[in-house]
């Protein structure tokens, strides 16, 4: 997948040029254009700096724009119960005690 940013591309007419451009490369392609953007995402076996030229021949000027990996956000619960409060081991099993429940691991259970 790679993704160009075409500034001049303004209209539908202009993503149609480009997509005609995109096809005559590869016919196959997966093309996702957004005009408001001015994004061109293309799903293909033809190599980027092909795709690139192709759009610049029908008049545009893509820019490849590099996409980060996204990175997994991992979200870690403070030491504790497990319920994610943070109350730690021994806050859980005094609030349950108090409250008379019985030991679930979790000073937030009702």
């Amino acid at each position: 997948m790679v993704t160009f940013q075409v500034s001049d591309m303004t209209c539908g007419h202009c993503a149609s040029a480009i997509f005609r451009a995109v096809a005559s490369v590869d016919k196959d392609a997966r093309v996702d254009i957004r005009i408001q953007q001015k994004l061109v995402r293309i799903d293909s076996s033809a190599a980027a700096a092909e795709l690139a030229e192709a759009i610049r021949d029908a008049g545009y000027t893509p820019q490849e724009v590099r996409q980060e990996p996204a990175q997994p956000t991992v979200q870690r619960a403070s030491a504790g119960c497990g319920c994610g409060c943070g109350c730690g081991p021994g806050k859980a099993a005094e609030n349950e005690s108090s409250r008379g429940l019985l030991a679930s691991g979790s000073c937030c259970a009702s």
